[in-house]
């Protein structure tokens, strides 16, 4: 149950900083997906941070593309990319306009609309696996590639929020209740290949069951990359 100051919506003044500071402060944060459907939201235990054209592991290493624009867009706001033909995955634009960083939300614990994130991942065989992992958690959310963009803070005017209460677009993150940093591991992101490979530029809430396995990168068919993602 979501409640008091935990509902408060993060500002776009949170995503407007260095991704090395966004992407740890982002656990234990409140992800809200609001569909036709009906509202989910998902406490986040894990997520890596990608640097732009600084990292090479980064989609935006190579520069600015169709398929990567929205990083380089303002802060606070989504994107999300699709991979291998099959699956969605979802980031958070943080630092400053024109400057592409993001940080990829990997994993976390459903706390609201579990019964619309089970019809979402069908497969699951119990709840802590419902978002284990970035496609998992993107599915479980209904989220897909016309969210791409999407502004993920309060309406603004003048430069100024509105109102710091819970958003009603179709994303948004809320204050949640952040962990103490002693229970915040950080390690190799999963799967990143080449010299971007020993950026340990993963976060989780340690011990938490619905963060992900890490796995080193290495080729993978797309029939078991399916296996890993249902």
């Amino acid at each position: 149950m979501i409640s008091g100051r935990d509902r408060t919506a993060l500002p776009r003044t949170f995503f407007d900083r260095p991704v090395l500071d966004v992407a740890p402060d982002l656990l234990g944060r409140i992800l809200v997906r609001t569909t036709p459907r009906g509202r989910i939201a998902l406490r986040l235990t894990e997520v890596e941070a990608y640097d732009g054209e600084r990292d090479p592991g980064s989609h935006a290493y190579r520069g600015r593309t169709a398929r990567n624009a929205a990083m380089f867009g303002p802060p606070g706001h989504a994107y999300v990319y699709f991979t291998y033909g099959m699956w969605h995955c979802l980031n958070l634009v943080c630092g400053p306009e024109g400057k592409a960083s993001g940080v990829l939300l990997r994993a976390g614990e459903i706390v609201s609309g579990l019964e619309l994130a089970r019809a979402h991942r069908p497969n699951a065989r119990r709840d802590t696996e419902l978002a284990k992992g970035p496609a998992r958690l993107a599915t479980a959310l209904d989220v897909d590639r016309a969210l791409n963009a999407v502004n993920v803070c309060l309406a603004e005017s003048d430069g100024e929020a509105l109102e710091a209460t819970e958003p009603d677009g179709e994303l948004g993150v809320l204050a949640g209740r952040p962990p103490a940093r002693r229970h915040i591991r950080t390690g190799p992101r999963t799967g990143v290949g080449g010299e971007g490979a020993p950026y340990p530029w993963r976060f989780w809430i340690g011990d938490d069951p619905t963060v992900s396995p890490y796995r080193a990168h290495q080729p993978r068919s797309r029939a078991r990359l399916k296996t890993e993602a249902t």
